[in-house]
């Protein structure tokens, strides 16, 4: 920073709870940028990296499930602080530039005339029809008419039924006869079967928007007595934001801080990284993550419920392995029981040890053998790649030479180097953020999680503001650098267990209809 910041700036800088200090590593890392991740070669079923299991498999984890949950507190874990304004993407884009003259449709808007075509699929589409009704409109004469422009005015603008502010939660997902659920509620139906904890209660937390809070507390409140009585249980339900603290500036293409008119310095929230400040402050036991697009409807919910059972059972297996050995080392263990103990870091979590280990003393391979187990844990469900863009599971290999199994997205791998762009390309699973994680030692005390991230990555982006260019950056992804130093397994869960709506046209698939 060539400019040194004012005492305005850093009473503004204060109240974000960040220093100077934070201010000039974030313009360092803008400096610098983010090194990438150096991918060894792609996890697969192939090569261990990736368990598949068969229907033994399956029923023993279901069962260590529920024998292995008694006692314990079940979390389910939601980000959803995601606008719903991209899923309308292709809508906003021909509501700003089609006048019915002059123009293809079909052609040039082939995503809106599918909508256009079975809008009345949607499980909105009776709260459209009502709110243009009210207007004194009917969306059939609009429709016969080509006057496509008022009705998707009508189902975006905040001033009628304004699901172009809506977070995507509260978007209506799926229908059962007259009864519509967002995907908010879906994810409560979901966890009241598979998060209900020993003492009856089922709870989740949503990470949300800081403007969004009200119309989630309204939702809640409209919604929760009746699943309440549904499913013969108490919900609980907290919702926290992202933390003021882990917001970053934006800066000009020097490096230099952006300002706003009134000459302030201009923050965003530093990504979904950042939640790992609000995961640190669930406390549970077994803490379920999944994204909050991803729900199916009651049809299609079994698969997806049993393999959230499957996980929790293998992640708690394996949670009583590594506090079995952690007690072996903290007491007498004989040089079997040590080769036993590395066999099985080496085998299931796929950690790296010191090529010198047999060489050290006994109390030296003790240190560091507890190091490794000593660790938060997580199950990753992984798909088979389907095309979908985003992460997979990679075996990489860190600044001193560590080998880990990590989740790695497309941005992190230097794609340009042909060895490196080739390795990605041999990937054969997606990442569906399908995580069952643990954050407690086996003295019951819980991990602080902001000591396993790895703040040596991050996301640096340019975006052009006017005839200026701008940059931002992102903390760690929340399952990939943030959950770097985790202990990890990956397996392969079905496909049926992925079903993300990433457009509105996505609720037109098989798989989100009746």
């Amino acid at each position: 920073m060539s400019k040194p910041l004012t005492e305005t700036d850093l009473a503004q800088v204060a109240a974000h709870g960040l220093s100077e200090n934070d201010i000039a590593q974030q313009i360092e890392n803008f400096k610098k940028g983010f090194a990438k991740t150096r991918i060894d070669k792609a996890a697969t079923v192939e090569n261990g990296g990736i368990i598949k299991l068969d229907d033994s498999d399956v029923s023993a984890y279901e069962k260590a499930y529920r024998k292995l949950t008694t006692g314990k507190k079940l979390l389910k874990f939601v980000p959803a602080s995601g606008a719903a304004t991209r899923m309308f993407n292709d809508l906003y884009a021909f509501s700003s530039t089609y006048f019915g003259v002059a123009h293809n449709f079909e052609a040039e808007f082939p995503q809106v005339k599918l909508f256009l075509e079975n809008i009345r699929s949607f499980a909105f589409f009776n709260d459209l029809n009502e709110c243009m009704l009210k207007a004194g409109l009917d969306l059939n004469d609009y429709m016969s008419r080509g006057d496509y422009t008022a009705i998707i005015n009508f189902l975006l603008k905040e001033q009628y039924l304004g699901y172009g502010q809506l977070p995507k939660a509260l978007i209506k997902f799926h229908k059962y006869g007259n009864i519509q659920r967002t995907s908010f509620e879906e994810h409560i139906v979901e966890g009241a079967q598979y998060a209900q904890s020993s003492d009856g209660k089922v709870r989740l937390h949503f990470t949300i928007s800081p403007e969004h809070r009200q119309l989630f507390r309204k939702k809640l409140n409209e919604v929760k007595k009746y699943y309440e009585s549904a499913f013969n249980t108490e919900i609980e339900i907290k919702f926290s934001e992202q933390k003021h603290y882990t917001d970053r500036i934006i800066v000009d293409e020097y490096n230099e801080p952006v300002r706003d008119d009134d000459g302030k310095l201009i923050f965003r929230p530093g990504g979904h990284g950042a939640l790992i400040e609000n995961l640190n402050e669930c406390h549970a036991d077994v803490i379920f993550i999944k994204n909050i697009d991803n729900v199916a409807p009651d049809w299609m919910k079994h698969t997806t419920i049993i393999y959230k059972k499957v996980l929790a059972g293998m992640l708690l297996t394996l949670q009583k392995k590594i506090f079995d050995y952690l007690d072996l080392l903290d007491g007498k263990i004989s040089a079997e029981q040590i080769t036993e103990c590395k066999k099985f870091v080496e085998e299931n979590l796929h950690a790296s040890l010191p090529d010198e280990l047999d060489s050290m003393t006994s109390s030296s391979k003790k240190k560091v053998l507890r190091n490794v187990l000593d660790r938060p844990i997580r199950v990753c469900g992984m798909v088979k790649n389907q095309g979908e863009p985003g992460g997979g599971p990679f075996y990489t290999i860190d600044t001193h030479g560590i080998r880990s199994l990590q989740i790695v997205e497309p941005g992190q791998v230097n794609r340009k180097e042909p060895e490196q762009d080739e390795i990605f390309k041999t990937g054969t699973h997606f990442n569906p953020v399908d995580i069952v994680c643990s954050a407690r030692d086996r003295k019951g005390r819980y991990y602080d999680l902001r000591k396993y991230v790895d703040h040596s990555t991050g996301f640096i982006s340019k975006k052009n503001k006017g005839s200026s260019v701008v940059k931002t950056q992102e903390l760690p992804g929340l399952w990939n650098g943030s959950m770097a130093y985790w202990n990890t397994v990956f397996v392969e869960v079905p496909l049926a267990t992925f079903n993300p709506v990433k457009t509105v046209n996505d609720l037109l698939r098989k798989e989100h209809q009746s």
